[in-house]
């Protein structure tokens, strides 16, 4: 079955390439086939007993990232803190290159059973690899009891302590549960969501409030377009992110990973994607695609058409942030707020950024050492503090709010020389807003097919509005479906 998946896993990536170039031929999986769950492919899941721990064999790990120099140089510092612990196990990370290429690589190797042991993954990669059954599930590492011996002498549990848990922020744990199956199958890394930049400077010299809702951003964007008549008051940069955090926010059905999987189309979805194209047709809104670059752009301009918000990733500050003149002042000073709500009581903020997955080996101690390098890296709270200073994404664990040079970072927050600062205290401030969305063989085209949705409606102009509306989301999903 495993080979025959692994077939099937080349079939999906080969389809993938060929829709590039407008072939269309379906190679899918049955999911009815799948051996587990109701619509979803599962995983490897993965059973030690409490006599199997690390013993201290020597072993090579394959570690596949993203990572730029400067976040290499603190994962490597922080290789050689691990290896004082466990000197057998020897560190092999690779900058493959994006995501994607991150996912496409992988995807080759499982073929041929070469894929790493460690690699950077968000939840619809971990769907694709699932259909080789090559992710192990983390539950039953988790849970161990059974001790590890280190070099110094200590001892750790091999599992995740209660504290430990508990430290994780709830909502970036969670993400790696979001399979169909109930199992955990990945551990996050460092994450970002999206924020609401706007500019502080503006917002105060015309009496401003920052919005904490939808109703009240439309009425901002108004007052906005009364002040400047050639402004776009707010720019989006990601329409799927849009889309899909409006959905959870009303609590409205976007995709299930069992059964259907694509519940969009809804008369509550078609309603907020009505209210936008009234926006846009207003004047007051645009995204990346319909402005054809990063809405950041947009918001730092200084000449004609301009921003005063700025909707996009909170590990991208430093972008949304106009350049410094020869003295070092900055033409404004940029505020960064959550992003507005429906119900502002019950706030929905989108979780991103990478996660940590290991793969299937015939060796048990190299699954077991590669489990204890994620495990080191997730709730070491030095790294932890280290990687968020230098990446701009957000710790993943509660402690870090301890460290002494993290909470000196933090202090130091503002919206110039220290935005990334401010971005980073923004996000630990909604830290029980996070949500995600569920991961199964498909999600990631129904992700691009709502914010291809987005993007379409908003355009839509006529006396037939509602009717290209109710086309235009009944066509994604048969895309979804047949793609």
């Amino acid at each position: 079955m495993k080979k025959l998946l692994a077939i099937l896993l080349m079939a999906a990536m080969l389809l993938s390439t060929l829709s590039l170039v407008g072939c269309n031929i379906d190679l899918s999986l049955d999911e009815t086939e799948a051996p587990e769950g109701e619509g979803t492919v599962a995983g490897n899941k993965y059973e030690v007993d409490e006599s199997l721990t690390y013993d201290g064999s020597e072993v090579t790990i394959k570690f596949y990232h993203t990572m730029g120099a400067n976040l290499r140089t603190v994962l490597e510092n922080y290789i050689v803190e691990f290896n004082k612990l466990y000197p057998n196990i020897h560190i092999e990370h690779e900058q493959v290159g994006g995501y994607d290429d991150v996912r496409d690589q992988i995807s080759t190797e499982i073929t041929v059973g070469a894929q790493p042991h460690i690699a950077y993954c968000y939840p619809d990669h971990v769907a694709l690899y699932n259909l080789a059954k090559a992710v192990v599930t983390l539950d039953s590492l988790i849970d161990s009891t059974a001790e590890v011996k280190r070099a110094d002498g200590t001892t750790e549990t091999l599992g995740l302590t209660a504290d430990q848990k508990a430290d994780f922020i709830e909502g970036y744990y969670n993400e790696g549960k979001q399979f169909g199956d109930g199992l955990m199958y990945t551990l996050p890394l460092s994450k970002s969501t999206e924020v609401l930049y706007y500019n502080k400077t503006f917002f105060e010299a015309n009496n401003l409030q920052v919005p904490k809702t939808w109703d009240e951003l439309e009425a901002v964007c108004a007052a906005i377009k009364e002040i400047d008549e050639k402004s776009i008051p707010l720019g989006y940069d990601s329409e799927a992110n849009w889309f899909i955090t409006m959905c959870e926010q009303y609590g409205s059905p976007y995709t299930a990973a069992k059964g259907d999987h694509f519940l969009f189309d809804n008369d509550q979805n078609k309603a907020f994607i009505k209210e936008f194209n009234e926006w846009y047709n207003k004047g007051y809104i645009t995204t990346q695609t319909l402005y054809g670059s990063y809405t950041s752009g947009l918001f730092v301009a200084q000449d004609d058409t301009k921003s005063y918000m700025s909707i996009g990733s909170s590990a991208g500050a430093t972008h949304q942030r106009p350049t410094a003149d020869a003295d070092g002042n900055y033409p404004f000073e940029v505020g960064i707020a959550t992003i507005p709500q429906v119900d502002a009581s019950n706030p929905k903020v989108i979780s991103q950024g990478p996660s940590l997955c290991i793969f299937d080996k015939e060796n048990d101690q190299e699954v077991l050492a590669s489990w204890l390098f994620v495990k080191f890296l997730t709730t070491n709270v030095e790294f932890q503090a280290e990687f968020s200073m230098a990446s701009g994404y957000v710790p993943v664990i509660k402690s870090v709010g301890e460290n002494e040079v993290y909470k000196d970072f933090i202090a130091n927050a503002d919206g110039g020389n220290h935005i990334s600062a401010l971005s980073a205290k923004v996000c630990l401030e909604q830290a029980d807003a996070y949500y995600t969305s569920p991961a199964f063989n498909g999600s990631s085209t129904a992700r691009d097919e709502v914010g291809a949705l987005l993007t379409k409606c908003l355009t839509i102009f006529g006396d037939d509005v509602d009717a290209q509306i109710d086309k235009a989301f009944e066509e994604a999903v048969k895309k979804c479906m047949y793609s």
